[in-house]
C-alpha cells in the first residue's frame, strides 16, 4: 500500500511539474505576442541597421526583449577573424541604435549563465 501510495505522489508532483512548465512557455510566447504588435520596425529593418555598425559581421542570434523598459531589438554579430562577437540593440520602436557592445568569449558565457539563472 505505502508503495502505491509514494507512486501515486511522484507521478502528482511530476504531472504539476509539466504543466508549470506549459503555463510558462504559453506566458512567454503570449509576452512575445504583445511585443511582436508593439514593435513598430520590422526584425529585418533592425538587423540592416545592427549590421551597418558592425563591417563584415554575421547576425549569430537575435531576439526581441524588454531592457530597461525599452523594448529592443537584440543582435549578437560575429566578426570574421575573431572570436569577440558584438552585441547591438535597436530601439524597435524607433529604430535607432541603443548600444553597441563588444563581448569576448568569457563576457558571453557569463550572459549566457545568468539567463539561464533568470529563467529557473
Amino acid at each position: 500500500m505505502k508503495i502505491t501510495h509514494f507512486i501515486g505522489m511522484t507521478l502528482t508532483v511530476a504531472l504539476l511539474a509539466g504543466c508549470s512548465t506549459e503555463k510558462s512557455e504559453h506566458r512567454q510566447e503570449a509576452k512575445q505576442a504583445k511585443w511582436m504588435a508593439e514593435a513598430k520596425i520590422s526584425q529585418a529593418d533592425a538587423q540592416a541597421t545592427a549590421l551597418a555598425q558592425v563591417p563584415n559581421g554575421s547576425v549569430k542570434e537575435s531576439e526581441l526583449e524588454k531592457e530597461h523598459g525599452k523594448l529592443i531589438w537584440s543582435f549578437d554579430i560575429a566578426t570574421p577573424g575573431s572570436q569577440d562577437i558584438t552585441e547591438v540593440n535597436v530601439d524597435a520602436v524607433t529604430g535607432e541604435v541603443v548600444s553597441k557592445d563588444k563581448e569576448n568569449p568569457a563576457d558571453e558565457a557569463k550572459e549566457a549563465a545568468g539567463e539561464k539563472k533568470d529563467k529557473d
